[in-house]
């Protein structure tokens, strides 16, 4: 259960009350974000300490001795609710090993250059690069400056970024005189701004250029796109196709398949689908529904707006809802209507 310091302090201390944990990892400045009031009623092992593991074995337990199984949680991240409170998504260890072993073989070198790890590890965005790189045994950098994914003339096996990140790290770029930064630059969570593209298929012509969507439900991403012709020339940038062992459909308001080409409702399914949301089974029951097209098999229902284009690929047409993307992150507007009344 990934908590930012950054976060104020009662949304920190209202994910910690609805989640629970048993045990908390935490430095300093976690401590001081959610303040000792918070930190009461659950057990805090800091971070900051030499003691902090004395006593505890050397190795990891066995997994199967344990009990555990792909079903078991990996994650639980929280995104912006319309209700006013936060909704904690439920990530099994299933899925998530389904995305990372498709990252793995799609982006990854066995002991390359690894990640520098750029978003904020509390946005599944960031998850990419942060388990990517250790799974291929490749180097991983944890960095607050942007300017750091460059200035070491490195060159990575993948950079993940958001639109909006992208823009302001394209700025620091402007000056830059040394190598392309990555084998590949994915960006995600927004839609993609073309000029920023356009930017580094004319500095960097080499890398591959790579669009993803996906919501947190489907764990991480669902779909990408490979950017192989100029920008310049497209009227908007697909979101592509889906990735390993996901099943992408496009429905109207009955449920129905709409035609090639018209316009639908974006539902996933396959084994990046989440648990649900914690302790939230209306939710859960209105968004995962049975799939009528593949027994036993779940669907996400996304909210998001697109549509086939003649190539096959998915181009993205925007949501059938109020929600918006800043930085990537999910904001619903009916939580800030909450705050406001």
């Amino acid at each position: 259960l990934p908590l930012d310091p950054a976060y104020p302090c009662a949304r920190l201390r209202q994910v910690l009350d609805e989640a629970a944990p048993h045990l908390l990892l935490a430095d300093a400045a976690g401590r001081a974000a959610l303040g000792a009031e918070a930190l009461a009623d659950v057990r805090v092992v800091d971070l900051t300490t030499a003691t902090a593991w004395a006593g505890l074995p050397a190795c990891d337990p066995e997994p199967r001795a344990l009990g555990l199984t792909a079903r078991h949680l990996a994650y639980v991240i929280y995104t912006s609710g319309s209700t006013g409170t936060p909704k904690g998504v439920m990530v099994e260890h299933g899925s998530l090993v389904n995305y990372l072993h498709w990252s793995d073989r799609s982006h990854y070198e066995r002991a390359g250059n690894g990640s520098p790890m750029l978003l904020s590890f509390s946005f599944d965005g960031g998850i990419t690069t942060l388990f990517g790189p250790l799974l291929a045994g490749a180097r991983l950098r944890i960095l607050i400056d942007w300017l750091g994914a460059v200035e070491d003339g490195q060159t990575y096996d993948l950079i993940k970024l958001t639109p909006s990140h992208l823009s302001m790290l394209n700025k620091r770029l402007e000056a830059y005189k040394g190598p392309a930064p990555a084998r590949a630059l994915m960006v995600g969570g927004e839609a993609l701004i073309q000029a920023d593209m356009q930017f580094w298929q004319e500095r960097f012509p080499n890398v591959r250029l790579i669009n993803q969507f996906g919501p947190t439900e489907a764990t991480v991403g669902c779909a990408t796109f490979e950017i192989s012709e100029a920008v310049e020339g497209l009227a908007s940038i697909p979101i592509g196709r889906p990735i390993a062992n996901t099943r992408v459909y496009l429905l109207d308001g009955h449920g129905a398949p709409v035609p090639f080409g018209a316009v639908g409702e974006l539902y996933v399914g396959g084994a990046g689908v989440a648990r649900g949301y914690l302790n939230r089974p209306d939710l859960t029951a209105e968004r995962f529904i049975a799939s009528p097209f593949v027994e036993g098999d779940r669907l996400y229902r996304t909210g998001d707006l697109a549509r086939y284009l003649p190539d096959g690929n998915l181009e993205f047409l925007g949501r059938n809802d109020d929600q918006v993307k800043i930085r990537g992150f999910r904001i619903e507007p009916g939580e800030i209507a909450a705050r406001l009344i």
